[in-house]
């Protein structure tokens, strides 16, 4: 039976055990670690400095556009075609996309085995943002990219995430787009220009050597080459053009790559757009801006483009909004980041009202998100009893705050007073609301500067999701498959969610 075949394990939705909540043998990607697994984590402050070109950007102007201007520049001028665009003469296909994958932890080698067995047979991977954590280096590919997926044969493309972007993105070009370029930004301007002329963290090195051993090593085979044409890109075929964006560090997109999108889109054939930040998330709509005017989300809610789906990474979980448009069309927004990375919370998002609640789908369940972070709480400020939720526990305050059925059933217990305590520290909206009445533990509500270290462990269950997606003449299959770290699900990873798309 192959891999697009192959039934999965019963999902979080059916049961504790499909969440990875009690693991019957432990995960085989143990045996995928280096030997010495680099000492990563956003809890340190050096981890966190290294990454300061994000809090720079947004302060005192983002010079991805100007970098990227500069690196398209010198793809032309070495004879890389404008259009930016891989042709595939099949109608009918199979790739695999995930997101914000590359911390070199426990967290992305889980991945591996169930996208390899649920995946291992499709026509190419997509990493939509984040290839690098925590700054992009070209020194990190080894174990972060090359050796992870060694053992997928077939093509990887990629779209760069704002990590990418703290290291000007020169790693990111010189690995996909073979091309080495100037990356180091344009001066600012103003009164205080000294402070990020100052403090901005410049390229790193790259070994040219280091890097082609490291190819030829884990990911050397003829099936596994590819030069993509640039940090934006297409991929057209018969039934469904592909189309990716660089939203560099923070979303905004430049005129020239913005003009590229227009042109690219336009046409009646169905499209998916690959983005380094969604459109839609934690029930929120972030259009996208585009440099001289416009948005990503109004060409892709033109009709004359027939968009079909767009999927972005950045936010390190699942969701999906089936949003319909004014012309009576069903355009799917999908959040894929889950790849890799620490998990982004999920109990977060409130009762949704871009789309119908019930029609909203997100892993981890809200109830599975609570508990796991009540357990880290828990942990780190040494109040276990006091903080820590079962999932069950956990799901009924999610369920009373919020006014929902949360996804796992449970018979609908009434939550405990703790547990509606623990459930507002930590988040969870009340009736739809983004305001609670208590003070809230910083969960995502706060600069990733400080977010981010707090939602990072080591054992099962991860919560980490991958995307397989199967292309005909006719429709295009889009399956979410967990990731939890447990053996049990490694041969048939669960089935968090699917969608069917009708391409005709």
């Amino acid at each position: 039976m192959s891999a697009v075949e192959s039934p999965g394990s019963e999902s979080s939705r059916d049961s504790e055990a499909g969440a990875g909540w009690a693991c019957a043998k432990p995960g085989t990607f143990h045996d995928l670690l280096p030997e010495r697994v680099a000492d990563f984590s956003w809890r340190r402050p050096k981890v966190l400095w290294r990454s300061r070109n994000d809090v720079l950007a947004r302060w005192f102007g983002d010079p991805s556009n100007a970098i990227r201007r500069r690196c398209v520049t010198a793809l032309g001028e070495r004879g890389t075609p404008a259009a930016f665009t891989i042709h595939r003469p099949d109608p009918e296909f199979s790739f695999v996309l995930l997101g914000d994958t590359g911390e070199g932890d426990k967290s992305q080698y889980a991945v591996v085995p169930p996208l390899l067995h649920a995946a291992g047979d499709t026509d190419f991977m997509i990493i939509a943002s984040d290839v690098i954590y925590p700054t992009g280096d070209a020194a990190s590919y080894t174990d972060k990219f090359f050796r992870p997926y060694k053992d997928y044969p077939a093509p990887i493309y990629a779209v760069p995430g704002n990590h990418d972007w703290y290291d000007g993105l020169r790693g990111f070009l010189h690995v996909f787009c073979d091309l080495d370029a100037d990356c180091t930004p344009p001066p600012w301007r103003g009164a205080l220009s000294f402070l990020p002329r100052t403090l901005w963290r410049n390229p790193g090195a790259v070994d040219r050597d280091a890097i082609a051993e490291a190819r030829r090593r884990y990911r050397g085979a003829p099936g596994q080459q590819a030069v993509q044409p640039g940090p934006y890109w297409a991929i057209d075929t018969p039934s469904l053009r592909v189309i990716a964006v660089d939203t560099g560090i923070t979303g905004v997109v430049d005129r020239g790559q913005g003009r590229w999108l227009r042109e690219v889109s336009a046409g009646p054939k169905p499209k998916l757009l690959v983005t380094g930040k969604p459109l839609y998330v934690d029930d929120d709509h972030r259009p996208g801006r585009i440099e001289g005017g416009g948005t990503i989300d109004e060409i892709v809610r033109d009709p004359a483009h027939n968009y079909v789906a767009a999927i972005g990474g950045d936010i390190h979980n699942y969701q999906r909004y089936p949003v319909k448009t004014p012309d009576g069309r069903t355009i799917e927004y999908i959040v894929s980041g889950a790849g890799g990375a620490f998990m982004h919370a999920t109990h977060i998002i409130p009762k949704t009202h871009v789309v119908d609640e019930d029609d909203f789908r997100c892993y981890p369940l809200r109830g599975d998100s609570l508990s796991r972070y009540s357990r880290l709480y828990g942990r780190w400020l040494h109040l276990r009893r006091l903080f820590e939720l079962t999932p069950e526990e956990a799901t009924a305050a999610v369920e009373h705050r919020l006014g929902i059925t949360a996804g796992r059933g449970y018979g609908k217990p009434a939550p405990t007073r703790r547990a509606r305590f623990v459930a507002a520290l930590l988040g969870v909206p009340r009736d739809g609301r983004h305001r609670s009445r208590f003070l809230r533990f910083p969960v995502r509500k706060v600069t990733q500067r400080f977010r981010s270290e707090l939602a990072d462990w080591d054992d099962p269950p991860f919560f980490k999701s991958f995307l397989r997606l199967d292309v005909t003449e006719s429709q295009l299959r889009i399956r979410c498959h967990a990731a939890t770290g447990c053996g049990d699900h490694e041969t048939a990873p669960p089935c968090e969610d699917e969608v069917t798309i009708d391409l005709r």
